[in-house]
């Protein structure tokens, strides 16, 4: 039976234009996959034009009033197609819904709900015909119930009404007493927000709505949620159609007046309800509208929006299969490879494990467990668990680090869960997650985490900014409804009960995509702990893949498991700055920095913001927080692959008694590898140096009796046999994982030096001395070569172009010139520590052996050396303070020149700073 024409309350255009029209039956599918749409010089006689738009990034189809009405009851006679919802769209709903929103794609995704976007709001009307130059009529939800109630009532369908309180919907039973008596109302229900945000209570309100036999559901909940209800539980109510009506409950219980005609014709329909209701509405008209007009006018396109490579797709079941209770080894392919990083959670570690292994029922699973504790607990407990593929990874690399060691030898698998150790996971959780994953295509799934007395811990995140970053400083946890260009975190209830896209979530639970593992890469462990997460998601992100977060996947998490500290503290504060400055520009980061130094600032009163507050504004102090570190032989075997580095460290040490200790410990895990010879030379002592040395196992002592440290060279290379070498002064401390570093750089390659890098430690130091080694810190040219560290190394190919050591002062700066840029290199290691002079006398005195150093091998100005380091100099200026510094290097600088141009005799003897000792 065909439709008779319905005359609209506000008549639609008489005429048409020519427009865009596409396959009748393709315009049953979800956007995404409708076929590309074609161009047509003129609608058919007899039909009105239609076309799928993009309006500020939401699919939008643009109808003329019949069409809209027809199709939308043609549904309810359609036996077997998905249920059909049908929603308005305005500047509220491209605030939801439209690009770079919270719920964008959940309209749009494969799903067991169509949707039907008609065009509403006089903004995006005037939007519509700017695109396709046709004028299109406002479709209002409210303009459109009542014609579809009318042909309802005609047809005999049944008709429920979801939402508005019980006070509006018996003044609508009253009305359409009146007004509509052979309409069938199959139901009414009038949930409380309670039973919409409750799971459980949703499915029993849909089954109920179900039991009475709905063909047509006006659901007026307000958007988003009525939209996210729909595309939630639609599919279990039973109802052909359901209509995302908003506020038309109130309209069709007279509690609300429609604006007159002449002020919808004007487009100020959004005045006429401010006016009526400024408390409600103000917000969204005035403080969210004009965001969201933005969106309109930057994002819209007569094409529909892409959602990236979001394809849906079905993982194959491998072999060994699923075996209830037991986890597969790594060498098997499984469906999920759990990625668990532990310190210290013996207690933990059980219960989780003993949760996963009930999931294991509907997937395959295997768990890696990369242990980061510095002792044996928690791999004890871990070992009661045979089938659990356990990793030692030698000291505390962090938590990318551990992921990273864990990755590597976690083998095949279809997709890797990160899990914090003290998660607990609800039965049918990954299921979830892997169903989510299937269905939307996303790289990546997070599920909910909950708190130990039931609540939602608020893990969903928004990517970092300027903004988000001074509303989080200025707000912190207070004024949790602010807009999301305020907040970093996530806090609104209905993001936390609705699946959806988001930018980033805490890391304590991710499943990713293997495809996505491998192309995204390894975690970046500059970050050791805090903000990890956020670059690994951006990255995601980057890929082209999308990050969806399930609801009905559930984990218990008891937080707090990486402890607390003021230096964690201090380095959640200082990894932010590090992502800044890993993502903006230079003027992002000072920007940026500011606001975090401004966010520890007004925090001074709780634990760990003052030193949060002196990190964030001196670099210097970044070296001394929590970092990546190894502790014995089993790290070297990780981390070098099975073989440990070779090689030989060389001390000269000349009445070296007050420090040869502190630098002699640094050193005992390399001592004790073995595979490292340490040969501290002793020349001229006079004081215990000697003795000291001695006492450590493995360190070769040579007595030379000259006090000189090119002969404690010229000897030590004498009687070492092992490649390559690392000279290293008496003063300095290095890690075993710099040396390895640096062997292994080395060993074999095309490098001939090398030496790892350094920071200066100037504390203790006079306010001049500290300036001075600021200003030197920031000229490339003073941190480029092999001089300065105390430590540089030569490959057998390097040292065989030095041949023996001259007797000059500076043997760093000789070295340095024997080798091309291309021949040697600084390399990216954990930093050795130089301990800069305490006194301007002191400092002179260096500065001057050092330039004397320098004209004995006739390299004062050599090739514009000097002219090229004055002009690094000027160009670290940043700002009032790094010009002082500089000031204070050239006076220094000047200074130390004057008396070594005139002395070139030869200095063999020790010179050297007492004050640092």
């Amino acid at each position: 039976m065909l439709l008779p024409k319905i005359a609209p309350k506000r008549g639609t255009l008489p005429h048409r234009h020519p427009s865009l029209d596409v396959d009748a039956g393709a315009l049953l599918l979800p956007p995404h996959r409708r076929p590309a749409v074609r161009s047509e010089v003129s609608a058919p006689q007899g039909l009105n034009s239609q076309q799928w738009v993009s309006l500020g990034g939401a699919p939008v189809k643009l109808m003329e009033f019949d069409p809209a009405i027809r199709e939308i009851l043609d549904r309810t006679t359609i036996t077997g197609a998905k249920p059909l919802g049908v929603c308005s769209a305005n500047l509220d709903h491209i605030r939801h819904f439209g690009v770079g929103s919270r719920w964008r794609g959940i309209l749009d995704q494969p799903s067991p709900v169509e949707w039907l976007t008609l065009i509403d709001g006089a903004p995006l009307v005037s939007e519509a015909g700017r695109l396709t130059h046709h004028r299109w009529p406002r479709l209002a939800g409210s303009d459109l119930v009542g014609p579809l109630l009318d042909e309802a009532e005609r047809r005999g369908l049944r008709v429920g009404f979801l939402g508005g309180t019980e006070e509006a919907q018996q003044l609508i039973r009253k009305k359409f007493a009146v007004e509509r008596p052979g309409l069938t109302v199959s139901g009414w229900w009038a949930p409380e927000r309670p039973v919409l945000a409750d799971r459980k209570a949703s499915k029993q309100l849909a089954a109920d709505i179900a039991a009475s036999s709905t063909d047509i559901l006006v659901v007026g909940l307000g958007k988003p949620r009525q939209e996210l209800w729909i595309a939630e539980y639609g599919n279990l109510c039973g109802a052909k159609v359901m209509l995302a009506f908003g506020a038309v409950v109130d309209f069709l219980a007279g509690r609300v007046r429609r604006a007159p005609a002449w002020v919808g014709a004007h487009g100020l329909e959004w005045a006429w309800r401010l006016m009526l209701e400024p408390r409600r509405l103000a917000r969204r008209y005035v403080v969210e509208g004009p965001g969201a007009y933005l969106k309109l006018r930057r994002s819209s396109s007569a094409t529909l929006p892409s959602l990236g490579p979001a394809v849906a797709q079905a993982f194959p079941e491998h072999e060994p299969s699923r075996v209830p209770g037991a986890f597969l080894p790594a060498e098997a392919a499984a469906k999920i490879a759990v990625i668990v990083v532990t310190y210290n959670n013996a207690d933990d570690v059980g219960p989780l494990l003993a949760s996963l292994r009930k999931e294991t029922v509907e997937q395959s699973i295997k768990v890696v467990v990369a242990d980061n504790s510095p002792d044996g607990r928690t791999l004890a407990e871990v070992a009661r668990h045979p089938d659990v593929v356990t990793l030692a990874t030698g000291g505390n690399l962090g938590y990318a680090g551990g992921i990273n060691a864990a990755m590597r030898v976690a083998g095949p698998a279809d997709t890797y869960l990160i899990l914090n150790p003290d998660l607990r996971v609800e039965p049918g959780a990954l299921a979830a997650m892997r169903r989510r994953m299937a269905a939307s295509g996303a790289g990546m799934v997070v599920p909910v985490l909950l708190d130990d007395d039931g609540s939602v811990y608020p893990s969903l995140r928004r990517e970092p900014g300027f903004l988000r970053a001074l509303g989080d400083a200025a707000f912190g946890s207070h004024v949790p409804g602010r807009p999301g260009w305020l907040s970093e975190m996530d806090c609104a209830p209905e993001s936390y009960q609705h699946a959806h896209c988001v930018e980033w979530a805490t890391g304590a639970a991710l499943l990713i995509r293997a495809d996505v593992v491998k192309e995204v890469g390894e975690w970046d462990e500059q970050f050791f702990l805090y903000s990890e997460e956020t670059d690994y998601c951006r990255r995601v992100r980057e890929s082209g893949r999308s990050i969806w977060f399930e609801p009905s996947a559930r984990m218990w998490h008891e937080r707090g498991g990486s402890g607390t500290s003021s230096q964690l503290t201090a380095l959640m504060s200082v990894n932010r700055v590090r992502y800044a400055a890993k993502y903006g520009g230079s003027a992002r980061l000072v920007a940026f920095r500011a606001v975090v130094l401004s966010s520890d600032l007004v925090r001074l009163h709780r634990p760990g913001h003052r030193e949060a507050l002196l990190a964030v504004a001196s670099r210097r102090r970044w070296g001394s927080l929590p970092q990546a570190s190894r502790n014995n032989e089993a790290s070297r075997n990780n981390e070098f692959g099975g073989t440990l580095p070779s090689g030989a460290v060389i001390i000269p040490a000349h009445n070296e008694a007050a420090v040869i200790a502190r630098t002699l410990d640094s050193l005992c895990e390399v001592s004790g590898w073995g595979s490292v010879e340490v040969v501290v030379a002793c020349n001229g002592c006079t004081d215990d140096t000697a003795a000291i040395a001695s006492g450590y196992e493995g360190v070769r002592v040579l007595q030379v009796e000259e006090a000189s440290k090119t002969a404690a060279l010229n000897a030590a290379d004498l009687v070492t046999q092992r490649w390559p070498r690392l000279y290293l002064d008496a003063d300095i401390e290095v890690t075993a994982g710099a040396i390895g570093a640096v062997f292994a750089a080395l060993d074999g390659g095309s490098l001939l030096a090398a030496r790892p890098g350094f920071r200066y430690d100037a504390s203790g130091a006079s306010a001049l001395v500290r300036s001075y080694y600021r200003a030197r810190s920031r000229i490339p040219a003073n941190a480029g070569g092999l001089w300065g560290a105390g430590a540089y190394a030569l490959s057998r190919a390097g040292h065989d172009r030095l041949g023996t050591f001259p007797p000059l002062t500076g043997d760093d700066y000789y070295v340095d010139r024997l080798f091309e840029a291309e021949e040697k290199a600084v390399l990216a290691t954990e930093p050795v520590v130089v301990r800069t002079p305490r006194t301007s006398a002191a400092l002179l005195a260096i500065l001057r052996r050092t330039y004397r150093g320098n004209a004995q091998q006739d390299v004062v100005d050599a090739g514009g050396t000097t002219t090229r380091t004055f002009g690094e100099l000027l160009l670290s200026v940043r700002g009032p303070l790094t010009a002082v510094d500089a000031a204070v290097y050239a006076v220094f600088a000047g200074l130390g020149r004057r008396r070594p141009l005139l002395l070139r005799k030869p200095a063999t003897a020790w010179e050297r700073d007492e004050t640092s000792r």
